[in-house]
């Protein structure tokens, strides 16, 4: 067994525990942790991502900080099909539903979350049970310039819309790599707010996810890394 209780010290380890992690099952990551295995992919929404964070030793918790805290580096797990593209959006962290003024995109939670990445692609096809589901080769990834600048752009539109209070006009549609949806478990699930008339009223919680168009950029740009290697 390789289980890790403790934080990765550095990078070097952090990496070590995710080659020793590539190409095993969901299920024989489970054993080797004493966790249960979800009877359905129906039930598993989120698990895969859990248990990541046990075997590889994240310590954020639910903190808004990155998982690994010493070494500001975030976890995202990236369900991909049998062609390994992504099956989702990927959810980086939850949309404040109070923006206070003069909040900057240095000093967000969606810059902190994103500055430093460990992706890890789960194989995740619907024939796949979630025991049998393997993981893939983990990556680390920083933004280039490039990508910074535009999704600092997708964010400060989709902040200045909710500073505003216009939840019902922010949509999935708005942001090229970053976007904000609802998050919540049903539309019974509501947050009080300020909205755009400036009374008080319910909307759904949102958060801020990264478009498949983005991760799949992202898988694409590794495997072509790895070719070159």
């Amino acid at each position: 067994m390789n289980v890790h209780t403790q934080p990765p010290e550095s990078e070097a380890e952090l990496m070590r525990r995710c080659r020793a992690l590539a190409g095993k099952s969901l299920g024989r990551v489970a054993a080797e942790l004493n966790i249960a295995v979800p009877a359905s992919r129906a039930r598993a929404k989120g698990w895969a991502g859990q248990l990541m964070e046990r075997y590889l030793g994240a310590n954020a918790a639910s903190q808004p900080e990155p998982d690994f805290v010493s070494l500001g580096i975030e976890l995202k797990t990236i369900p991909v099909n049998r062609h390994g593209r992504a099956r989702e959006s990927t959810f980086v962290c939850v949309a404040p539903m109070t923006v206070v003024p003069g909040l900057r995109w240095s000093d967000s939670t969606v810059r902190r979350k994103l500055n430093r990445v460990l992706w890890v692609p789960i194989e995740a096809d619907p024939g796949i049970m979630p025991s049998n589901s393997r993981t893939g080769n983990a990556f680390l990834w920083s933004p280039s310039p490039e990508q910074t600048r535009i999704l600092e752009q997708d964010w400060q539109e989709l902040v200045e819309m909710l500073c505003f209070g216009e939840f019902d006009k922010v949509s999935a549609k708005h942001g090229k790599y970053l976007q904000i949806r609802p998050k919540a478990a049903s539309s019974a699930s509501l947050v009080r707010t300020t909205l755009a008339d400036g009374e008080t009223g319910l909307t759904l919680p949102r958060g801020f996810y990264l478009r498949t168009r983005f991760t799949n950029m992202l898988l694409k740009e590794h495997l072509s890394a790895d070719d070159t290697d």
